[in-house]
This record gives C-alpha cells, structure tokens and sequence, in this order.
C-alpha cells in the first residue's frame, strides 16, 4: 500500500508497511500513481502526452518506470503487509505487565471549564481527593505487575492534582523509596491548570517531574471564555505568568502547553501564535472531545478549516525554522529514520492492559477518559483485574481490530487511533472517530513533509 500527497511544492509517496518515505519528481510521481492497474506501455504513453511541452522521451519515462520497479524490488515500494498475522500475538508477550498508571488524586477541580470531558473533574461522581494511603497502594500495585520492566510511570491527573499537592510529594517521596527496594525508576508527570502553581510547586516539579502539562487555550479571549473559575471569571491573567515562571525555571524544556481547540477557534494556529508570543515553544492543540450537540463540537464547516490550519502551521513551524527560532508542535512529532517499534505501531497505546487509571477509592479503568463509567471498571488496586473479559476486550484492540482501517495509509502511525474517542463515538471500542481520522491523516502529511524539508535543507 502507498500514499502520495503533494505539499509545499513537494511530491511525497509513503510506502505504508516498510515505512519508506519518497521524495519524487512529478513524472516518478505519476508513474507510481499508475503503476499497480495500468501496464508499462501505457503509462509510457499517457506520460509522453501529459508532459509533452517538457519534451520528455519515452526512453526516459521507460528508465523512470524501471527505477520504479527497482525499488519495489528492494521492498521500498508496495511492500507487502507482514504485520497482520501476528497483530493478535504481540500483546501476548507482555500480557499481565502494567507499566503505567494515571492517578487521578483529585476529582475535584477549581475551575468549571465548559467543554470539560470529566464533568469538572468529578467524572461524573462526588467530589473527592485520593489518599495518601490509596496512592501508596496504587504505587505498590505498579510494582508488583509490572514484570521485569525497569521504567515505570505515574502521571498525576484529576480534576486539578495541586488541589492535593501535599499527597502528590508523599508519593513521589514512597516511590522514590520503593525504588531503591525494587530496583525500578519512576518516572512522574504532571497536568495542572496552573492556578495554584507557586515557588513550591515550581521547585518540586523541576525536581521530580519529568514532564509538565500545562493547560493553556491560547488567546486571552478563547481561554477566558471556556476556562472560567466558579464565579464566571477567566484564568488568562492568572496562569499565564506562573506559566511563565515554572517554564523559565525548568529552562524551557520538559513541558509542553496543551490547548483545546472548539468550534469557537477552529483558528486555532492564532492560538498558537500567541503561545508564542508568550515564551513557550513545547506545544499541543487538541481538538475538543464532546458530544455532536455540546456547543463545542467541531462542525463539517470547522473540520476544513482545521485541514487548512494545520498546512499554515507547518508552514509557521518551516518559517520559525529558518529564522533559528523554532517550536514543537505535539502532533508533528515524528522520526521517520526508526519511529515507534512494530509492537507499538499494531498494538497501539496500552491501555485498559499496560495502561491504566486509579480513581480517588483505588478503582481500575484503561484510561482517564473511561472513568466514572462502571461498565468500564477493570477491578481495584487490592484485588487486581477482575473483569477479564473487558480487559480481553482491550488486549484484542489493535490496529488490525478496526475493519475501516484496512485501507488506511496512516494506521502504522496512529495504531487504531484512541480506543476512548472511538467508543464515544460508535460505541465500540473498536468503532471508529471518523472525524478523528481525517484530522490525524492531515497531521501526519504535515509532520512527514516538515521531516522532509528538513532533510532537503
């Protein structure tokens, strides 16, 4: 299987299942396009006429159409797919291996965002903080099912997870204990909406946290109109410069700002712009997971707006690239010279099997976006997984699981895409976030002729 697309003046052909990316002219271009449904001679002559005002020869088509050929032979091109044999074999090997956990130490949150997929932090249940107890065991549960894994890692999600902060050091501090017992290595990260960042939470998160998500939407008019506190009142002006303070402290790297973007700024690229302007250069926009009736939702109309801000950030990205300031975009990153190994590419994320989420009371779900639902609760941290049967269910999701994938050029690049987006929307955890898959594929041309304009210049 391959995939062309032009961008940027280039002409791109992605060889699917060997992972080879061509860099070609427009008469390899139209060959390749021809090549599987149409004989040589043929395409010699559709070629001849099209670039007849190019003065192109039939000799030098045919030598064009053989390189073609040579590189088929050589597995470059239409390589065959050799993956999905073993597509339901590979989770095997590591089957009954946690290696993360996402403690959700905080349902309960200090800001009433709208488009809050977890109902303000409370997933749809009572308001309430993890224990220290509960954490300690939640850690204990890592330990103990992660096999010979020697990296392990604990993200500390809510709700806000510094409405806790105290619980959040006593953990990172019995972790760093059970280390030295076990012989493992935590690695921890952080999400905050930044509210309660202060010269504490700045000097332990450069100490201990590998990596800190920060909620930012962009635009001081975007972010104040979904990101409001309890009394209406938006967070632009508040957050901003504690941002800004734990950034340059952890001198600018290990972080990343993670936006929304809604129907309100399907823009989104003007957002990113004035994280820019703002300092920060690790960044992320997501777009909104809600309901098609929620306010928020992304319409057809924003969907092709969407398409067209992607190109213009690859091209803000290529631009900020040559002038020696440049900027990571979440969604762009991609090394075409190794990439994911073939375990993660079929298998996809992990989660509800090497992934999971622990609620305040020590109950198990695949992920953050599953909780609060009980037909989705795996079992506890004290008796394991108990429901089998979902986490079956789970270790069967892969990118082979989805029959709309088929056909698909980018399903080595997104693994089957969220499990948690597409039962939202289809039902199943192996339906499919149509919506999702249309953005996803713009993102990874994008990504993959910024990889290749780097490699030209």
């Amino acid at each position: 299987m391959i995939h062309q697309f032009k961008q940027g003046g280039l002409c791109v052909v992605v060889d699917v299942f060997s992972g080879a990316i061509h860099l070609v002219d427009d008469v390899a271009y139209d060959i390749i396009a021809l090549y599987e449904t149409t004989e040589k001679e043929q395409i010699v002559n559709t070629l001849v006429e099209k670039y007849a005002h190019e003065n192109l020869s039939r000799e030098e088509i045919g030598e064009c159409y053989d390189e073609i050929t040579e590189l088929k032979n050589e597995g470059k091109l239409f390589s065959p797919d050799t993956f999905a044999p073993i597509s339901n074999k590979l989770k095997e090997k590591t089957s009954g291996v946690v290696k993360a956990l996402c403690l959700h130490v905080a349902h309960t949150c200090n800001l009433n965002c709208a488009y809050c997929f977890a109902s303000q932090g409370k997933y749809s249940g009572e308001r309430a903080v993890m224990s220290e107890e509960v954490g300690k065991r939640a850690l204990d549960f890592l330990i103990e099912n992660s096999g010979t894994r020697h990296n392990l890692e604990v993200d500390f999600f809510g709700g806000e997870p510094l409405m806790n902060f105290d619980v959040v050091k006593n953990l990172v501090a019995y972790a760093r204990e059970r280390e030295k017992e076990t012989g493992k290595n935590f690695r921890f990260t952080l999400t905050t909406n930044g509210m309660l960042i202060d010269d504490d939470v700045i000097d332990f998160a450069n100490r201990e946290m590998s990596n800190v998500v920060l909620s930012l939407d962009g635009r001081k008019e975007i972010h104040d109109e979904f990101r409001v506190d309890y009394a209406g009142k938006g967070s632009f002006d508040k957050i901003v410069p504690k941002f800004q303070k734990l950034v340059e402290a952890r001198g600018g790297k290990d972080y990343y700002m993670r936006g929304t973007f809604t129907h309100r700024n399907p823009d989104f690229v003007n957002d990113i712009r004035t994280m820019l302007d703002l300092g920060f250069d690790e960044l992320s926009m997501e777009p909104v997971v809600c309901a098609p009736d929620d306010p928020a939702a992304l319409n057809d109309s924003d969907l092709e707006m969407v398409m067209q801000q992607y190109e213009e950030l690859a091209s803000l990205m290529l631009e900020r690239r040559r002038q020696c300031k440049p900027f990571t975009f979440y969604h762009y990153m991609i090394d075409l010279s190794g990439g994911p190994c073939i375990y993660k590419r079929v298998s996809g994320c992990g989660s509800g099997t090497e992934y999971m989420a622990v609620t305040p009371w020590g109950d198990l779900y695949p992920c953050h976006q599953f909780v609060g639902d009980e037909k989705f609760k795996l079992g506890d941290i004290y008796n394991g997984v108990t429901n089998t049967a979902l986490q079956n269910e789970f270790k069967q999701c892969n990118v082979y699981a989805h029959p709309e994938c088929n056909d698909c050029w980018a399903k080595l690049y997104c693994s089957g895409g969220c499990a948690a987006n597409a039962y939202h929307a289809t039902g199943k955890i192996t339906g499919i976030y149509e919506n999702g898959c249309k953005l996803f594929r713009k993102r990874m041309e994008c990504a993959i002729f910024l990889e290749a304009m780097k490699t030209l210049e």
